[in-house]
């Protein structure tokens, strides 16, 4: 899909959609538990689609419907599953160490740039608890074999992903079991988001709380029960929020509801990254305002959020003076090698990027002068192309906009409503 984006003056306000990180683990606890759920959950996108088919596949029943969405666990056991992943890190990332809890022999499907993206080391681990998989890069993966507890070394600068999917299946287990991390962890909120949906669901990475963790080590008891409460909600993504809120400090005046300051999600920072680029920012009990200023440059640091770092990049050609994100070695294996393509969805709208070794620096003037420009697959470099646009003196030509199914199937309507 083709679009074209005009430079224009933007007041309005939405509501933030729910966060697609917290319902993949709501869902998944859910059709893991002993009873049915019901997830408040207004809107899905096509990873979250994922992840229900995923699940569905297992046997579990899932209603949607406008705001909520019905799971009841499995009532038949299915000895073999056959799994579409989509193009879901997250989907293939959690439900691997879950199928081998459960003993299930699997046929997972991959899509986009996900059958290229890092899985080696949570399938070495599982590989030597108990697991069989067939050749790398195979596509569909094949996988059999019962998992076992016991002690998982695991890198943590990797992907967070392979800590939260251990920790769904590692509980279901017979016996207690130890993920010890080889690196230091980088999106350490992740894990939180994860280790909090277990937690409405009776699982705990301990016996104690909080959660027993012994230098690099967590400690994870087997023979636990995940227990439905009943009800659950999907707080507000403000992953995605980052894009609306980001507009608002460029190009007018923006209002959020629905996103919480207690949240664990760490791309909540956007607040503080904002407030720090100069822009006004009003937060009321159950809305936050961003607003139009002059901009100035900044350094960030990106090891926490990495999925906000094309919308900042956008921001920083908003701001004068030259901005630093560092951290940024893991933006090259997303849905597009982010890295490469924030500097050149930049470049093509006229801004100075340098990319170095960890870092990239962004020359912001406050303006750029538009083109036309590719979202390479990725649902973030379309937004943040959107985003730009605020920028622009001439139009932004944008191929491939339906990029924005994957997260925030509704972006470019709620946009243009600004």
């Amino acid at each position: 899909m083709n679009i074209t984006l005009s430079k224009k003056e933007i007041n309005g306000r939405l509501a933030a959609i729910p966060s697609k990180s917290m319902a993949h683990r709501l869902l998944i606890c859910a059709a893991l538990s002993n009873a049915p759920t019901e997830i408040e959950c207004h809107g899905t996108s096509a990873d979250i689609k994922a992840t229900i088919n995923c699940l569905r596949a297992l046997g579990t029943t899932i209603e949607q419907q406008k705001q909520r969405i019905y799971v009841a666990p499995a009532k038949t056991k299915m000895d073999k599953v056959s799994c579409d992943c989509g193009e879901s890190g997250s989907t293939l990332r959690f439900i691997l160490p879950i199928l081998g809890a459960l003993g299930k022999e699997s046929l997972l499907t991959m899509h986009g740039r996900l059958p290229s993206r890092p899985m080696t080391p949570l399938t070495d681990a599982l590989s030597q608890h108990g697991c069989t998989f067939s050749s790398p890069g195979t596509n569909p993966l094949s996988m059999s074999g019962q998992l076992t507890a016991g002690h998982y070394q695991m890198p943590g600068h990797v992907s967070s992903q392979y800590i939260s999917g251990l920790l769904f299946a590692l509980p279901l287990l017979a016996d207690d079991s130890e993920i010890a991390l080889t690196s230091p962890l980088q999106s350490a909120p992740y894990v939180a988001m994860t280790l909090c949906a277990l937690a409405q669901f009776g699982i705990h990475p301990a016996y104690n709380t909080p959660p027993v963790m012994d230098g690099q080590n967590i400690k994870i008891p087997g023979r636990q029960t995940y227990r439905s409460p009943g009800k659950v909600y999907v707080e507000g993504d403000w992953s995605n929020a980052a894009f609306m809120l980001c507009a608002g400090a460029l190009g007018g005046r923006v209002t959020l509801t629905g996103l919480s300051l207690q949240s664990l999600q760490g791309d909540q920072k956007i607040i503080e990254l904002l407030t720090r680029f100069g822009a006004q920012v009003e937060i009321e009990k159950n809305q936050i305002t961003v607003k139009k200023a002059p901009l100035r440059a900044i350094e960030i640091d990106a090891a926490d959020i990495p999925d906000l770092v094309p919308i900042l990049a956008v921001t920083a050609a908003g701001a004068k003076g030259t901005t630093v994100i560092y951290h940024i070695e893991r933006l090259r294996l997303k849905e597009s090698d982010r890295v490469q393509t924030v500097q050149e969805l930049l470049t093509r709208l006229g801004a100075v990027v340098n990319v170095k070794e960890d870092a990239i620096e962004i020359a912001g003037t406050g303006a750029l002068h538009g083109g036309t420009v590719d979202a390479y697959g990725d649902h973030r470099i379309a937004m943040s192309a959107a985003v730009a646009s605020l920028l622009c003196q001439t139009p932004v030509s944008l191929s491939g906009a339906q990029a924005v199914e994957k997260s925030y199937p509704t972006f470019f309507e709620d946009f243009n409503q600004l």
